[in-house]
């Protein structure tokens, strides 16, 4: 369960990790008051789990009440990145002289935990993610925690001046790491760690996912599973059986298999666009879930183009296509679809998908080209 942004600070106070101060709303009326108690300048950050809201103007800073109201209105009329946003985050703004990173998550293959740090955080931590010189992973004793030659191999290598930044980082991490365990996460990340003007370290970001498989043991987080903590597409996917995760491009993408959803991600990818989510239909799929899975994806408000790349080996093509013949008669569908089918009956649906606005490809290679050539207006 992923918590939102002022969950998850509510729960970096309990374990003395600095947070700016501020106030969530649920309306504009609320915004009022929060931002008059609050003092100006203000930061205004609408509380979603999509991710990169600040590039799509998500955070805003305001100087006058009028401006933050004016940003707190378009946030709760408009939305961000397709998402309806529900709930504001007024924060003070933090004057900051360096922006780090900091988390602690499950390292799969190594079947253990991982603290990564890296001097250079904020919207720039994925460049330098690429990057092994920037970033620093520590392997953590799930019973010993942080040790002590680690916390100064971080302090160093996140270049802190001095005794007291050392401490604060200390005591961060360690604080960091008791909250995921005593909680139960996968992830526990604070990006940006901002060090301010006075060169204290202040968490300007948190993401915090608890473990499904553990909220049973934590009745604290039962009022926040009713919230809508996870992308509503997401949470309508999982209810029609669907592997769905929602991400940042504009294709589209419907497949049949996580390898397969993999690979056609990859290709994208190589022919220059960006796959809109990750959609693994299953392997034995009715018509029904094509028809959910065209209506989940084509809802998504960034999506210009849907590819669907089908290989029929359990699943039926034939099936496939009678899913999106249902969905084209009930669905109000005005996105253009790729259509690649292939495998078992894939005569037989290439023949009932003929004379339908389909584009229909018989490769892999030119379904995902064609579907980047349309995502960039250029498809000819």
């Amino acid at each position: 369960m992923k918590l939102y942004e002022y969950q998850a600070k509510r729960l970096f106070s309990e374990y003395s990790i600095p947070v700016p101060g501020g106030r969530v709303v649920f309306s504009a009326v609320e915004a009022e008051s929060a931002i008059e108690s609050l003092g100006l300048p203000v930061v205004v950050k609408a509380q979603v789990l999509a991710g990169g809201r600040g590039k799509a103007g998500g955070i805003r800073l305001a100087g006058s009440k009028d401006e933050a109201m004016d940003a707190v209105r378009s946030l709760f009329g408009e939305g961000l990145k397709g998402v309806a946003v529900k709930s504001v985050l007024i924060e003070e703004p933090i004057r900051y002289r360096r922006e780090l990173y900091c988390s602690i998550s499950v390292a799969r293959a190594s079947k253990s935990l991982v603290a990564m740090l890296s001097p250079v955080g904020g919207v720039e931590i994925e460049d330098a993610a690429a990057d092994p010189g920037k970033v620093l992973r520590q392997t953590l004793d799930i019973e010993g925690g942080v040790t002590g030659g680690q916390l100064r191999r971080g302090a160093s290598f996140l270049r802190m001046e001095g005794d007291l930044q050392e401490k604060e980082l200390s005591d961060i991490l360690s604080n960091l790491f008791r909250l995921f365990i005593e909680k139960d996460c996968s992830l526990a990340e604070i990006n940006p760690l901002f060090v301010d003007e006075k060169s204290l370290l202040v968490a300007g970001d948190a993401k915090v996912v608890i473990d499904d498989n553990a909220i049973f043991r934590h009745g604290e987080f039962s009022p926040l599973a009713g919230q809508e903590a996870v992308d509503p597409l997401e949470t309508e996917a999982r209810k029609k059986k669907l592997s769905y995760v929602r991400m940042g491009g504009s294709i589209g993408c419907i497949v049949n298999g996580a390898g397969l959803a993999m690979a056609t991600m990859d290709i994208i990818k190589f022919y220059g666009g960006d796959p809109a989510n990750f959609l693994d239909i299953g392997g034995a799929s009715r018509s029904e879930q094509v028809r959910e899975a065209l209506r989940i994806v084509s809802s998504s408000g960034n999506v210009k183009v849907v590819l669907m790349n089908i290989f029929g080996g359990i699943v039926r093509c034939d099936r496939v296509a009678a899913g999106i013949l249902e969905a084209m008669r009930e669905l109000d569908l005005s996105t253009p679809i790729v259509v690649r089918l292939e495998g078992t009956n894939s005569r037989e649906a290439r023949e009932m998908l003929e004379g339908t606005e389909l584009i229909m490809e018989t490769s892999m290679a030119r379904a995902a080209k064609r579907a980047v050539e349309i995502s960039r207006g250029r498809d000819k």
